[in-house]
């Protein structure tokens, strides 16, 4: 005799549903910004070794020379910003694409942006810096899903430790 149960009650059932279409918007979601994640470490890699000569590593080049040290640092610097208040603002209007192509421009220019720490500290530090805050979120995403409780109250910690 089998005394497992077999069906679900109408709630199990809703619950059961629910989770799989939780679970199943939150993968994209993750799968979404660890693409842009790549991207904006793609492109500041990219952007830091065209940056600097390679028969001298503390030598910029012309490229390196015109983003970071002419008028056109202010625009690397603020450009990020600039995509975070026009994304607030205009989310809400924008079309999936237009929203979508805005995400990938910003993921695009924070790399741009964040291209200069690579200049400045070894990639072996930004890359544990990077690895500490991407199991320090994944342990707190598990956290919060497995017990379904708020963390929001741990936000000002969490500012605190980044």
């Amino acid at each position: 005799m089998d005394t497992q149960k077999q069906y679900f009650s109408r709630a199990e059932a809703a619950q059961a549903q629910y989770d799989i279409g939780l679970r199943s918007h939150m993968l994209k979601v993750y799968n979404y910004m660890a693409s842009g994640l790549a991207l904006t470490g793609i492109v500041a890699y990219a952007v830091a070794h065209l940056a600097v000569a390679s028969w001298a590593p503390l030598a910029l080049t012309d490229f390196g020379m015109t983003l970071y040290t002419t008028p056109l640092k202010w625009v690397v610097m603020l450009a990020p910003l600039a995509f975070v208040f026009a994304l607030s603002l205009g989310i809400n209007r924008m079309s999936y694409a237009t929203a979508s192509m805005v995400f990938w421009v910003y993921a695009a220019a924070m790399g741009l942006s964040l291209s200069s720490i690579l200049l400045v500290f070894t990639g072996e530090s930004v890359a544990r810096v990077f690895f500490i805050s991407a199991a320090t979120f994944a342990a707190t995403s598990l956290y919060g899903y497995t017990t379904k409780r708020d963390l929001s109250r741990f936000g000002s910690f969490m500012f605190m430790g980044l």
